[in-house]
């Protein structure tokens, strides 16, 4: 099979938002990186694809990286462990080099990072109240907001510059991130450290790092 120049990314996302967003970064993003049509699910979905479907498994070899587009709370901390099993098994699926897994985590609710494309803001994120206060906030700069909405969320996209700015801010505010080359350390005490923070623009710079 010839080899792709873009680099090839398969996207799996928790919900509908997501699946929108992914779609906006698709198009944005068409002339440099070859972004497959998101599927909702995660890790677990993807996993059986890859393992079950032909069209999957006939591009895993020039498969570059493989996105998990998701929130995080406080109910999924103890679900690393399986998780980690199935993101060592989808790196291995090509040999040299590994798939790239990226996880575009986001605490709480997608809702934070949209509301990082207008405002500089790390609230707490864990009860279902606080998360509705995400989605007021939200709204006050996106009246039009629904969830899957994708003429909302291409709206909200316009805004990247100003999301890729805050999502670095709030990482660097994060006390005892662990500084290290391993991405399954950082991502595993990303994952179970109960703070407010996003990975989403750590994807999105790659991507435009191909622009350049």
């Amino acid at each position: 099979m010839k080899r792709n120049i873009k680099p090839l990314i398969y996207v799996f996302c928790e919900g509908e938002s997501e699946i929108e967003y992914a779609n906006f970064l698709k198009e944005r993003f068409a002339e440099t990186a070859i972004i497959k049509k998101p599927v909702k699910g995660l890790f677990e979905v993807a996993r059986n694809k890859f393992k079950r479907e032909a069209r999957y498994r006939n591009e895993a070899e020039i498969t570059d990286e493989i996105w998990f587009f998701f929130d995080v709370d406080e109910e999924q901390t103890g679900s690393w462990e399986k998780n980690k099993k199935i993101i060592s098994t989808l790196k291995r699926l090509r040999r040299k080099p590994n798939i790239r897994i990226r996880l575009l985590m986001t605490t709480g609710c997608v809702e934070y990072w949209f509301l990082l494309h207008y405002k500089k803001t790390n609230p707490s994120i864990q009860s279902p109240a606080e998360k509705e206060k995400v989605l007021e906030i939200l709204k006050k700069y996106c009246s039009n907001y629904a969830k899957g909405d994708p003429r909302a969320i291409r709206e909200i996209g316009d805004n990247l510059k100003n999301a890729l700015e805050n999502g670095k801010w709030v990482l660097h505010t994060l006390e005892g991130l662990p500084i290290t080359d391993d991405e399954d350390i950082r991502n595993q005490w990303l994952y179970q450290s109960g703070l407010t923070f996003t990975t989403v623009h750590e994807a999105i710079e790659f991507l435009e790092g191909l622009q350049r």
